[in-house]
């Protein structure tokens, strides 16, 4: 089974950055996905943005477009979530999580469901003050 770590929350005054970051480990596959997820407060946990391996294809939620980018290194298995221009709204845990197989996000709409992806790291806090 896949082990996540992600690292880079923190605190930050609405309108800043963070750049979170989330290294997988403890597989062999070439093939897999990863994605973000975020949880708020008395709040389901929603999906962000996720990315394949296979062609780097790659969504984000609507809530977060044009603010966040995702990217991968696939010689580090470290995916990089950049989080620009944010908003209270974004506080909450991220989460990323490890899908194995040859997923593509090309014709998909959203990240989801959660049972899609078999690990998950523990999670890192984000906290937006306005």
């Amino acid at each position: 089974e896949a082990q996540l770590v992600e690292s880079g929350g923190g605190s930050v005054r609405a309108g800043g950055s963070l750049r979170l970051s989330c290294v997988a480990s403890g597989f062999t596959s070439d093939d897999y996905a990863i994605a973000w997820f975020r949880q708020a407060p008395g709040k389901e946990r929603e999906g962000v943005s996720c990315i394949s391996s296979i062609d780097g294809s790659m969504l984000y939620e609507d809530s977060v477009k044009d603010r966040f980018t995702i990217s991968i290194d696939k010689s580090k298995n470290t995916v990089f979530l950049q989080m620009n221009k944010l908003e209270p709204e974004d506080t909450a845990v991220y989460y990323c999580a490890f899908d194995k197989g040859a997923v593509t996000f090309d014709y998909k709409v959203s990240c989801g469901p959660l049972q899609m992806y078999s690990s998950w790291g523990k999670g890192t806090q984000v906290i937006v003050s306005s």
